[in-house]
Parts: C-alpha cells; sequence; structure tokens
C-alpha cells in the first residue's frame, strides 16, 4: 500500500472557503482593534481590495492554486511593501491580528503552528525602517 501525498496547508485547512474567512477576520480585526491602528493608518479606508490581494497571495502561499501569480506576476513582497513605513510594531500588529484570525479558523493546532512561524517570519522580513526607541 502506497502511503497519501502529504496535502498541502491550504486543503489542510480547508481550502478556499477557510482562506476566505481567514483573511475576511484577519481585516475584521485590523479594521477594529485599538491596538493595530498604527497597520490601519497604512491601509486605504475600503479594505476590500487589500483584502482581496491577501486571499489571492495566501491561497498560492499555502499551496493552493497561484492565484496572485496569475493575475499580477511575481508577488514581490518587499518591493510592493516599501511605500509603507514597516517597523517591528507594525509586523507585531499585523501578527496579532493574523494570529488571532489563525486561532478562529484553522482547528489543526500544529498547522496552525508552522504557519504561525512561517508568517511571522515573513512580517518581520517586510520591516523597512529601523524602531524608534520608546520616550
Amino acid at each position: 500500500m502506497s502511503a497519501q501525498p502529504a496535502s498541502t496547508p491550504y486543503d489542510r485547512m480547508g481550502g478556499e472557503p477557510a482562506v476566505r474567512r481567514l483573511v475576511a477576520r484577519f481585516y475584521e480585526l485590523m479594521d477594529t482593534l485599538p491596538e493595530t491602528y498604527g497597520i490601519r493608518k497604512l491601509h486605504q479606508p475600503d479594505l476590500a481590495s487589500a483584502e482581496q490581494k491577501l486571499y489571492l497571495y495566501l491561497t498560492g502561499w499555502l499551496g493552493g492554486p497561484q492565484l496572485y501569480v496569475e493575475k499580477y506576476g511575481h508577488p514581490r513582497l518587499r518591493s510592493c511593501h516599501l511605500p509603507f513605513p514597516i517597523g517591528s510594531s507594525e509586523a507585531g500588529q499585523w501578527m496579532l491580528c493574523m494570529r488571532q484570525a489563525m486561532a478562529e479558523v484553522i482547528a489543526d493546532e500544529a498547522l496552525r503552528a508552522s504557519l504561525d512561524k512561517a508568517l511571522n517570519d515573513l512580517a518581520y522580513f517586510m520591516r523597512n525602517r529601523e524602531d524608534t526607541p520608546a520616550a
């Protein structure tokens, strides 16, 4: 008997409906949590475009269809984020929203832990400014 190939994180979390729920909850949190004001103000008033782009990106990043690449080409995440001042505080705020969204949407604890590590690394890789010491 041959072993089944390992499923992708996209499959393990529930495919398109789960990614859509994750991204919708992420932006709902960003839009409502007072402690995420720093990253919320970096976005347009209407989050629909950002939500759609994150959905497209995460779908491919998680091992699903490469929707972002098909529509926009290579993501070039770091260069796309250069116009926005991102420091450790902003990366931490992004992860606060993502961690809470993942806790609510992804039941598989091992998958959630694995994604947390990878997304945390990605969030902190987006930093493009020095952190300023608190006054």
